[in-house]
């Protein structure tokens, strides 16, 4: 059944030359760089705050090394520099086989995102729901949103697609595809969560063959069904503000009512574990969980159809391309889209990881796309295949596409041009000047 919404005139709450639709990482970056280069820019944020995946999912690992040397700088390394100085950060030691340099406070990051918008000039509008864009002779004009006062527009020349899911991309009529080839299953989520009050003493003074004990009479409780299932579950290492990657639910992030029934169960699945941990594990009598994610950890929904599409072979390839605009490190890391907890992070082989020593380039064609010119996506939403996404999906390289699209749309507002026609040597220029990492860059054509 269908109704009709009789036409109305809608007021614009805002004109702007960039308009960011999301304030996940990548959109941030998107509308700092674009704002940084003279651009009038609006972001726009569903939520409360900023951050997206990592303050409001409680995803607060960063990904930068190739193992031998950080490759991932600019708007990562200022945010990263930024939330060190001020005690939000930990920085890992260099460990054989681990790529994560740095682990942030949520809340801590939140406010450093939110400082680089605001010195930027950039408007920030929370609390702010996109909804549907304003398309006309094959160029996006603006998105109408949903306020507290009614609908409103806010119209701009470009218009950046950071949602995550890729839902002004999508509802504009660019094509898409969702999930893996042989099912359209995609990445598995995860509910992260904090605990505290724990005895790190009684955990400190557990020996190596009783902390083996417990984890593998979890495993049987697992296999038994007594607990939720997880390839990861562990208590003997946790510390007080620990945020584990261990609780996982599978089904479709684009189904409202799914995503709801899915969160109420990643909560369940944590509240579980830790009674079984009370009882079970020294030091864990007095567990409470301090924090669950706002949202699930969502890995992966709508692939935007792009000029390009990043592939499995270029991430394991370390491919390099004309229309760089960073480097990508991370491996093929597919989520079982069943949620069963394994991830071929778990395989720890050469066959899922990018060479040591090397990197694939993320190119600008990926966030762009035929159909409309002035219209581009960054993050996980990005044109890739399933295997391809599960490398680009992390947040650091969703912020090397944020910040190469917000460079590169300023510059083709200044130069009257269209973003695919922004010369690629003229936009690393501008992009090694702002301290990105680009390195290898082949002659086009």
């Amino acid at each position: 059944m269908d109704i009709h919404v009789p036409e109305a005139r809608v007021p614009v709450l805002r004109d702007c030359d960039v308009l960011v639709c999301g304030g996940g990482t990548a959109g941030v970056a998107a509308a700092v760089s674009a704002a940084r280069h003279g651009a009038e820019v609006v972001l726009i944020e569903r939520w409360p705050r900023v951050g997206g995946m990592m303050t409001c999912a409680l995803v607060t690992i960063w990904h930068r090394s190739d193992r031998e040397k950080i490759v991932i700088n600019g708007l990562v390394e200022e945010a990263t520099q930024r939330a060190l100085a001020e005690g939000w950060g930990v920085a890992y030691p260099s460990v054989e086989g681990r790529h994560e340099t740095h682990n942030f406070d949520p809340e801590g990051m939140t406010l450093v995102l939110h400082r680089m918008l605001d010195e930027a000039g950039v408007r920030v509008l929370c609390y702010t729901v996109a909804g549907e864009p304003i398309v006309e002779d094959e160029r996006i004009h603006g998105v109408l949103v949903e306020t507290k006062r009614g609908r409103r527009a806010i119209t701009a020349r470009i218009v950046i697609d950071a949602t995550g899911d890729g839902d002004i991309a999508a509802k504009a009529g660019v094509p898409f595809e969702v999930g893996r080839e042989a099912d359209g299953r995609v990445q598995g989520m995860t509910m992260m969560y904090r605990l505290c009050g724990l005895d790190h003493a009684a955990l400190d003074a557990l020996t190596p063959d009783r902390r083996e004990a417990i984890s593998a009479q979890m495993r049987a409780a697992i296999e038994r069904g007594e607990l939720p299932p997880s390839k990861t579950a562990s208590p003997c290492g946790y510390r007080n503000r620990t945020i584990p990657n261990m609780c996982p639910v599978a089904g479709d992030p684009l189904d409202e009512e799914e995503l709801t029934r899915l969160t109420v169960l990643g909560r369940e699945r944590v509240f579980r574990f830790v009674r079984w941990w009370r009882e079970h594990v020294p030091g864990f009598e007095a567990a409470q969980v301090e924090q669950t994610g706002f949202s699930l950890g969502i890995r992966e929904s709508r692939r935007i159809t792009g000029r390009k599409t990043l592939t499995a072979e270029m991430v394991l390839g370390a491919a390099k391309q004309p229309d760089a605009i960073g480097h990508g490190i991370w491996m093929i890391d597919i989520h079982d889209p069943r949620g069963s907890g394994y991830t071929t992070w778990q395989d720890r082989g050469d066959t899922n990881m990018v060479a040591r020593g090397d990197s694939y380039h993320i190119p600008l064609g990926m966030c762009l796309n035929a159909a409309i010119p002035n219209l581009a996506v960054v993050g996980r939403c990005a044109s890739s295949t399933h295997e391809g996404h599960s490398s680009v999906r992390v947040q650091t390289h969703c912020m090397v596409m944020g910040q190469g699209v917000g460079t590169c749309a300023a510059m083709a507002l200044a130069g009257g041009t269209e973003m695919a026609r922004v010369p690629a040597a003229d936009l690393q220029r501008r992009l090694r000047a702002d301290g990105v990492y680009l390195e290898d860059v082949p002659a086009d054509g």
